[in-house]
């Protein structure tokens, strides 16, 4: 008799996310700009005379390599000159606090730093990226005595941000020989996401369903971000840009399609997928689609998928069309919802104690001669504000890998610094450490040991001594600081991050679901009055119903794939804090199916003209579903007086 298997061992969720890494090509062309961002700059700065400001310039370089992620360069500009701006602006303050301001009123100059930095952090990725160069530059400009002027320093770290940007604008990326190599992130965003259509017809009716639509919305969210980000005209200035804007509205028809087709989960020909992909190559190789496969039109999900073949083929031959990305701007009072709400709260008084009580632990040590000869106490409430980012993964998982990243920089460089020639040898580690950035990102123990590595190089050619063992002790301090601070109880809720995310795509899911109800019974009173139905238009004006569907979609989409990705991290927490967020997946899955099934409605509506009691009664389970989760979870309150009524009468 045959002994039953041992179950396999699993690990905590904080612990396995510590061990987890991303997975990918290496990005060569973020490679090449790391190797000629930091060291280079510093090695002019030495040969000038100006070692002092090279550091400066190489660590702005330094954090914008952090930031340069695969995109367009459009939004490279938002991306990595945003963050600049405000470490300009943050190590101006601190210079100058720093110079004249005694170590109490320093500190509550830095904690109020920390208090709005924290708050702007929850409007989004660039806004987080900012604050966080923000404080991190304030600490350096207080902590890192220079013979230099606040305003040159600001200058210096200015241009190290502007030269790793002007980089990535200038230098050609792998397949930007193909067409206006000014659009090649765009032209690679667009094609993934017709790839990423063909993905999900081909798992219709498998249970790969799920994760290919959510590859979908990746995909769309992606490349609406890459055509919308800064230009000096409001509209697209070019025909390259304004085909890659119709061949992306093109896009969005195939999707609900597909997405309806998913929703349905009854298995296509194989033939359906073959459209999308022949669409995916053209726009990649800057190419005529030729004639694209006809699929089935036995259901309305496929008859729509076949008109958008149809109209999509048309706008690519043609090279115009519909060149709405269905986006709308963020009005103050969403950004003042984001900063002032309940994640923004929180968020901003966890960085305003945890970079407060660094700072002010790091001057007490630093008076009372702690560090010996070093001068420079910035690396202490640095630390702690790497630490307390929440986009960077779970806390006990960012304080491991910080601890460890950084024991094992410090004493890699401590070999380095023992052999290598001063400063050529120092230059050229800063070189290397700013090639391996890109790749070390992966995971953030390697990027901490990276970083470590490259910042003891750097100031040891800005004149301070060998300095690893008093990094290593500081570090492990700040950690320490980060880990109280996070579990100590905050004002009103706990977990005002995954209810702030939620609220929104709560709100955005209803205002999909009440616009394609009204479609519906608009177009039942058309009928009652036996008024003609418009022919379908998959590039309706901007006006029309369905580009106002579209602009709903993409929003509700987009704050569903927010929303999953904080509660993932918020589970990955320990418990004492992952229980806060309990029940906040099953909400979120609720509201994927609601949003999935108003999209099956929408084209079932298109098709027909009117709903049906099946789909009615889906609807009205799904609703009846979301508010006893809401209930059992304690989170029945985010929805607030935003949330529409949402009539399911008929």
């Amino acid at each position: 008799m045959s002994r039953p298997a041992r179950p396999a061992l699993a690990l905590p969720p904080w612990l396995a996310h510590t061990l987890r890494a991303q997975r990918g090509p290496v990005p060569w062309s973020a490679v090449v700009r790391g190797a000629l961002a930091a060291g280079p700059l510093l090695l002019v700065a030495v040969l000038v005379g100006r070692a002092s400001l090279g550091v400066v310039a190489a660590i702005a370089a330094m954090l914008a390599g952090i930031n340069d992620r695969p995109g367009s360069r459009r939004v490279s500009v938002h991306r990595l000159g945003v963050p600049a701006l405000a470490g300009a602006g943050g190590l101006l303050v601190g210079t100058m606090s720093g110079d004249r301001l005694g170590a109490v009123p320093l500190t509550l100059l830095l904690t109020a730093l920390g208090l709005f930095a924290g708050g702007i952090s929850a409007v989004g990725p660039v806004a987080s990226a900012a604050g966080t160069q923000l404080l991190v530059a304030s600490a350096i400009g207080a902590g890192m005595p220079l013979p230099e002027s606040g305003w040159l320093r600001a200058l210096a770290y200015l241009g190290g941000g502007a030269w790793l940007l002007g980089l990535r604008l200038a230098l050609p990326t792998p397949g930007s020989l193909v067409g206006d190599f000014r659009f090649d992130g765009e032209r690679d965003a667009v094609a993934d996401v017709y790839s990423a259509v063909a993905d999900l017809l081909d798992a219709v009716g498998t249970r790969d369903a799920t994760t290919r639509r959510v590859a979908l919305t990746a995909a769309l969210d992606h490349a609406q971000d890459a055509l919308t980000g800064p230009r000096l005209r409001r509209y697209a200035s070019s025909s390259t840009e304004r085909r890659l804007h119709a061949q992306y509205a093109a896009a969005l028809p195939l999707a609900e399609a597909a997405t309806a087709l998913a929703w349905a989960g009854k298995a296509v020909p194989a033939r359906a997928s073959e459209g999308p992909r022949r669409l995916a190559a053209a726009v990649r190789g800057n190419t005529h689609t030729g004639p694209l496969p006809a699929p089935s039109r036995s259901a309305p999900a496929l008859r729509a998928l076949d008109d958008a073949l149809l109209h999509a083929a048309e706008a690519f031959d043609r090279g115009r069309g519909n060149r709405d990305l269905h986006t709308r701007r963020r009005t103050a009072a969403d950004l003042a919802r984001s900063v002032f709400g309940a994640g923004g709260r929180e968020y901003g008084l966890r960085v305003a104690l945890c970079f407060g009580a660094s700072a002010a632990v790091a001057q007490a040590l630093h008076h009372t001669q702690w560090y010996g000869q070093h001068e420079h106490w910035y690396w202490l409430p640095a630390t702690a504000v790497f630490l307390v980012k929440p986009d960077l993964g779970p806390l006990a998982s960012r304080v491991l890998c910080r601890a460890a990243g950084t024991v094992l920089g410090a004493l890699l460089f401590a070999g380095f610094a023992a052999v290598l020639p001063r400063p050529e040898g120092l230059i050229a580690l800063v070189a290397l450490s700013g090639a391996l950035i890109p790749v070390a990102t992966r995971h953030f123990a390697a990027q901490t040991a990276v970083v470590t590595v490259l910042v003891l190089a750097l100031v040891m050619v800005g004149g301070e001594p060998q300095a690893s063992a008093s990094r290593i002790g500081e570090t492990l301090l700040a950690c320490a600081i980060v880990l109280v601070v996070g579990h100590l109880p905050m004002p009103g809720q706990r977990g005002g991050g995954v209810r702030s995310r939620l609220a929104t795509a709560d709100r955005a899911a209803h205002a999909y679901l009440a616009h394609v109800l009204r479609e519906s019974e608009a177009t039942s009173a058309r009928r009652e009055a036996d008024v003609p139905q418009m022919p379908y238009e998959p590039n309706p004006p901007r006006t029309a119903p369905r580009a106002v569907r579209w602009t709903l979609r993409r929003e509700a989409y987009r704050a569903l794939a927010e929303a999953r990705t904080t509660i993932a991290l918020a589970a990955a927490e320990l418990p004492a804090l992952a229980r806060h967020t309990e029940g906040a997946d099953e909400i979120v899955a609720t509201l994927e199916q609601l949003v999935d099934t108003t999209t099956a409605c929408a084209v079932h509506l298109d098709d027909s003209g009117r709903l049906t009691p099946w789909h009615t009664a889906q609807l009205t389970e799904l609703l009846e579903r979301l508010a006893q989760e809401r209930d059992r979870a304690g989170l029945h309150g985010p929805r607030g007086p935003a949330t529409p009524d949402v009539p399911l009468a008929g």
